[in-house]
């Protein structure tokens, strides 16, 4: 010990000080080998704390250059939000591994549109079966029979439509016991730990047989069945008369049968990207991207859209650096699914506008997605007038141009009047399940949105 020049007293801990201090009969060839071994240790001493140096700056240079921007996706529910959260995987990084996991979610928009079918056929039938002119009900068609007989063959496959359900959303329980894939922790989750459980856990969950088997089994079994439906003249007159109203995804899927019931099936791209799924509450992804040398974690918030969910949304308003808001144009004769009285584009004009006007997020950068082009095209060729559903629309010409034109109009409107922050608005007409399109339309938006938070943080 050795006292110091306040008074206490301090351990030596030079290991070069015992050096000079032999112990007692010490000879000097040992002296030599403990000299030898003391420098020895002090050289690695001295290269581990050289070692803990270089990391500790190493560390304080992630944290001072890395960036994390924070973009929010809003909208109304099937606005978009979801599929355009899986072009963001696309753009730095592959779908490849998790294509498999995805199966059982192509089966139940599969199973669920025969039974929306099967149902509507059904309602017709015994509403309208006083009307002789309907072809549905035609006592010479045989289409009575048709009916009970498809709808015999294919019930096992429609019965397994809410176990499926279940399995897929993790138990998660919704209001009414609605069948529906219902994603509460984010669609990943269902590529992730849970879709890759062992079938004996996911077995355990339930008193039968592993649902993904018994699927695969049934629409194996069930795909003739299932053409025949979804060709049938009464099928296509529900259809042009707009009785029939299925999911936007699900003509796809019903022409795509004879493939999805192959045994050896495995979701493309296209496939996952038009799966219905529907986002519960707020789901958080993150991607960790390199810009100019510059590591930026970029972290995207799916929200759920329904109008019960929608309180959910603030929490995340205060420190959000971008938001990306979609709004449906192909909407415009649809209606709010909790609010039939409630046109969807106007729900999505007066939620845009509650966006615009909210203070927390005045200093965001503001995308306007106006999203599902390719749906709009469809329903304007086959004559669906806007004019019907939108009267202020008037005589104005039913052609895409216009109708597009329209609709961006009223939301640049909804901007120059309320957006407190008086932002510019960057605006895409989008086909968000077009990979090709959408990726470039991605790579605009994600490079204006980065330069944006990063100016605004003084890093460029």
């Amino acid at each position: 010990m050795m006292r110091s020049a306040n008074g206490y007293e301090t351990r030596n801990t030079d290991p070069f000080s015992s050096m000079t201090r032999p112990p007692p009969g010490e000879t000097s060839a040992e002296r030599d080998v403990r000299i030898i071994d003391q420098v020895e240790a002090r050289r690695i001493s001295d290269q581990i704390d050289e070692q803990i140096r270089i990391e500790r700056e190493q560390i304080r240079k992630r944290v001072t250059t890395r960036q994390e921007v924070k973009v929010l996706l809003l909208g109304q529910a099937e606005s978009g939000k979801s599929t355009l959260q899986k072009q963001f995987q696309l753009a730095w990084s592959t779908m490849d591994q998790e294509r498999p996991s995805w199966r059982p979610v192509v089966y139940f928009n599969v199973i669920n549109a025969v039974r929306i079918i099967l149902d509507e056929l059904e309602f017709e039938f015994a509403h309208e079966q006083h009307e002789p002119s309907s072809p549905w009900v035609d006592p010479h068609s045989g289409w009575q029979g048709q009916l009970s007989t498809l709808r015999t063959r294919l019930w096992p496959l429609v019965s397994s439509e809410q176990s499926l359900a279940t399995e897929l959303r993790g138990s998660v329980a919704v209001s009414g016991n609605k069948p529906g894939v219902f994603v509460k922790s984010g669609w990943l989750a269902l590529t992730g730990s849970e879709a890759r459980r062992p079938q004996n856990e996911r077995r355990g969950m339930y008193n039968g047989p592993d649902p993904h088997d018994l699927v695969t089994r049934l629409l194996a079994a069930s795909q003739a069945d299932i053409e025949e439906l979804w060709l049938h003249a009464s099928v296509r007159t529900l259809l042009r008369t707009r009785k029939l109203k299925l999911e936007d995804s699900a003509a796809f899927f019903l022409d795509s049968v004879s493939r999805i019931a192959s045994p050896d099936y495995i979701p493309s791209v296209d496939d996952i990207l038009r799966v219905r799924l529907q986002t519960l509450g707020v789901v958080e992804h993150s991607f960790n991207i390199n810009l100019g040398g510059r590591a930026v974690n970029w972290m995207l918030y799916d929200v759920g859209g329904a109008r019960g969910q929608r309180h959910s949304w603030a929490p995340y308003f205060d420190d959000a650096n971008a938001i990306i808001f979609l709004a449906p144009i192909s909407a415009y004769d649809q209606y709010l699914e909790e609010d039939y009285r409630t046109n969807r584009i106007d729900d999505s004009l007066q939620l845009f506008t509650t966006i615009c006007s909210n203070k927390l997020l005045r200093s965001c950068h503001l995308i306007l997605l106006l999203n599902k082009t390719d749906v709009l095209r469809t329903k304007l060729a086959a004559g669906i007038k806007v004019k019907k559903y939108i009267t202020s629309y008037g005589n104005r010409p039913n052609d895409y141009e216009e109708v597009a034109e329209y609709f961006r109009a009223h939301f640049m409107q909804v901007h120059r009047r309320n957006d407190i922050g008086k932002r510019v608005l960057f605006t895409h007409f989008t086909s968000t399940i077009d990979t090709k399109s959408t990726q470039k339309i991605i790579s605009n938006v994600r490079d204006s949105i980065l330069h944006d938070a990063m100016t605004q943080s003084h890093l460029v």
